[in-house]
């Protein structure tokens, strides 16, 4: 639990261990950058607010609501006790005063999601309960409620009713490519969201194994003594540098209709963020609170994703943003590299040369 030994109203059970508390976190302290410079933006926005209330209209919020507590079974102290001191647990952790209801319902794939407008409402599939160990779902909980806590419910719910709409309009051409242009785009920020929730739950959680072992376990089942981490983090390692142009693109492609990170670059950029000086600050106290976060600068927080995307790019072993960086340098001889990307983009310039390209570019 917390480093006091106490809980809030309500929060009656005490975890095996101690654990420490974040009174009064922002969720800026731990989303990702380009995450975090889109939702200052949509927060500040002028209106934003309204635009949206006048959304929940035709949203089917109340239906999902209500299909929940007809078809789904609501986590209590009475069902599912071991989520329900999770939940509360995680709430405490991050300080999110209104602990939102939480549900199982039945489904075999592992999965989890916090959506609504009005209040967020966090559900899990049984198979993901029957796939994780309890400190892998602690994590997977506190993930959920960063999610709550940074308000991504909000955009979550707009997604699934705007991929839901846009299967409905199909047959309209132009209909179906200007909902999907916006569908693509949220997802996009959803992927980033994704990675700022999985810092929090290792928040809650507060044990990078056992964050691991979930993605693990998400990605390849419950053979837990078939795997290890190191060796999945090498997949994350050959997945970012291996391959020519062609598996940059198809890198791309794969990635563009998915609303998650791959399971092993999600666990690549847990580990790096952990490993962080960032990290350590937050966790000796030092971290943005939310009663800041009205004097939070929608430039600054622009200017701090740029340079996480440029800082991605420069450090990327990825053939097709060692292009883009090679251009953005004004490397010579691009031309005939170019041409011989999509048959092989590893060959470096003979040792000893200029640097011009063979081909006298």
């Amino acid at each position: 639990m917390s480093d006091d030994g106490h809980r809030q109203t309500g929060h009656e059970r005490v975890p095996s261990r101690q654990r420490r508390r974040f009174p009064g976190i922002s969720s800026r302290a731990y989303e990702h950058p380009a995450d975090r410079s889109a939702l200052v933006a949509l927060r500040r926005l002028s209106g934003f607010d309204t635009v949206f209330k006048a959304l929940s209209g035709l949203l089917p919020e109340r239906s999902l609501r209500l299909l929940f507590l007809s078809d789904s079974v609501r986590v209590s102290e009475r069902q599912f006790p071991h989520l329900h001191d999770m939940l509360l647990d995680a709430c405490y952790i991050l300080d999110l005063e209104k602990v939102p209801p939480m549900y199982v319902t039945q489904d075999p794939q592992p999965s989890a999601m916090c959506i609504g407008l009005d209040e967020p409402v966090i559900v899990v599939s049984t198979g993901l309960v029957e796939l994780l160990d309890e400190e892998e779902m602690r994590a997977v909980v506190g993930h959920e409620v960063g999610h709550a806590l940074s308000g991504h419910a909000v955009y979550r719910t707009i997604l699934l009713f705007l991929t839901s709409l846009a299967l409905k309009v199909a047959w309209i051409p132009l209909g179906n490519f200007a909902i999907m242009a916006i569908v693509t785009a949220l997802r996009e920020w959803f992927r980033k969201s994704e990675l700022s929730a999985d810092r929090a739950g290792l928040l809650v959680g507060q044990d990078l194994q056992a964050s691991m072992r979930g993605l693990m376990k998400i990605a390849g089942g419950n053979h837990l003594h078939e795997m290890n981490v190191d060796a999945f983090l090498e997949q994350a390692e050959e997945y970012e540098s291996g391959g020519d142009l062609r598996d940059s693109v198809l890198k791309i492609l794969n990635v563009l209709p998915r609303s998650h990170p791959f399971a092993t670059i999600r666990a690549a950029e847990l580990k790096k963020w952990a490993e962080s000086r960032d990290h350590q600050r937050l966790m000796d106290g030092h971290y943005p609170r939310r009663s800041e976060d009205g004097d939070t600068s929608v430039s600054d927080s622009f200017r701090e994703s740029a340079a996480s995307y440029a800082s991605d790019v420069k450090t990327s072993k990825d053939p097709l943003m060692k292009l883009v960086t090679d251009l953005a340098g004004g490397a010579g001889g691009l031309g005939g590299r170019v041409r011989r990307g999509f048959d092989g983009f590893r060959s470096a310039p003979p040792a000893g040369g200029d640097g011009r390209d063979p081909d006298g570019e």
